[in-house]
């Protein structure tokens, strides 16, 4: 191994007591190969096993907990329990290399595309009339509406501890549902879940993990693990959603609830683990991921991710987290980092031929809708996105 690496092969241990033997995880990224139901397929468990080296952390891409919550047509769901059998054997592949396997369960809310088009109705924290994918209204959740998607939550958590999996993620970045109750641009709400005060506009997401930290305690092996993704700050030119000295209040209030296992920062575009603060304050302009991790260094392990896809920038955003996810690369390199342990960096590659699939284990015409939010990113080189857009086109 070149020595200028060895950080990112540092043992770390986690709070539950097990030591991961490298920095890396493989972060959330939907295939879009399950079917139309959100069963899990043959395709799914193929690609996930080959990867199974790929990383000591596996996290699953977005598992809807209720169709209304759908954002993706061939994603996996766990709304239900016919759902298990399928996961299982998820969780398996995921894990058959000694990985930890995380489900991650989300809600996209007023973001669920999928939901549009087959339900016809999305919900949100307040009424908004959108355009995209076709004209629309997010309808307001009742009180009866919150209580039930908490309940969603509670159960597919249990789902997920029945399926085998190592631990859950609950996903609160951009425009999923529960960041929609944070920021100030979508919460309208006068209620107690309105946006008058930061701990109304965090009630939401509380009892959402209040509800899966209840159920882990009384149901999970003790070293089961709880994660939480955010997206630590939301503006739009010189408004503010919400800085990030408020998210931090948040995390706060999470880890008084249940020690949180780990903490994973996201948002959309290019090179993320390099952005700043945008909001005025003390903070702007300071790197987003330093202000965090001076926060929870310590005390709450910190996933860095967003456009990392060489060993030098992985090395680089080590500087201000514990571990380092990434996602696009192990589509085309799951060997990455078993390339770079070897000394082998040169052999890494983003790119792949139509021949390698076999290898590879891509599903056929899977990526669909997916490639084009790669593109925010450019995580992969554009011929290989083009090459996955052109075979998503097969399942149209």
């Amino acid at each position: 191994m070149n020595e200028k690496y060895e950080p990112l092969f540092e043992p770390f241990q986690l709070p539950n007591g097990d030591v991961i033997d490298n920095r890396f995880v493989l972060s959330p990224m939907i295939t879009n190969s399950s079917t139309k139901d959100g069963e899990v397929t043959t395709e799914d468990v193929l690609y996930h096993e080959r990867r199974s080296k790929s990383a000591p952390i596996l996290v699953t891409g977005a598992a809807y907990i209720e169709p209304y919550g759908q954002l993706f047509e061939y994603g996996y769901s766990v709304a239900d329990d016919k759902k298990i059998e399928g996961l299982k054997k998820l969780a398996q592949a995921m894990k058959q290399s000694g990985g930890k396997a995380i489900l991650q369960l989300t809600h996209a809310g007023r973001f669920s595309n999928q939901a549009i088009l087959d339900l016809g109705v999305v919900y949100g924290p307040s009424l908004m009339e959108l355009n995209v994918p076709v004209k629309h209204q997010v309808l307001p959740m009742s009180k009866r509406k919150i209580d039930m998607v908490i309940d969603n939550y509670r159960e597919a958590t249990k789902r997920a501890i029945e399926a085998g999996f190592d631990g859950v993620e609950v996903s609160a970045a951009q425009r999923l549902l529960i960041q929609t109750f944070f920021s100030k641009f979508s919460n309208e709400r006068d209620d107690e879940y309105g946006s008058k005060t930061l701990e109304d506009r965090s009630r939401f997401g509380l009892e959402v993990y209040q509800a899966v930290a209840d159920v882990i305690e009384t149901h999970a092996p003790k070293d089961f693990m709880l994660g939480f993704r955010g997206t630590p700050e939301e503006t739009r030119g010189s408004d503010v959603g919400y800085t990030v000295e408020e998210f931090l209040q948040f995390v706060d209030a999470l880890e008084s609830i249940r020690p949180l296992d780990y903490l994973a920062i996201a948002s959309w575009g290019r090179n993320i683990y390099k952005a700043t603060v945008r909001a005025q304050g003390e903070n702007e302009g300071e790197y987003v991921n330093k202000i965090v991790y001076d926060h929870v260094k310590g005390k709450i392990p910190l996933m860095v991710t967003g456009g990392i896809n060489t060993p030098e920038k992985a090395l680089e955003a080590l500087q201000f987290g514990d571990m380092v996810g990434m996602s696009s690369p192990f589509i085309t390199e799951p060997d990455f980092v078993n390339k770079l342990k070897a000394g082998h960096e040169s052999d890494i590659t983003l790119q792949f031929e139509i021949d390698e699939l076999e290898d590879l284990k891509i599903p056929r015409a899977a990526f669909k809708d997916i490639v084009r939010m790669m593109d925010y990113g450019e995580g992969l080189p554009k011929e290989t996105r083009d090459e996955l857009r052109r075979m998503a086109e097969d399942k149209e």
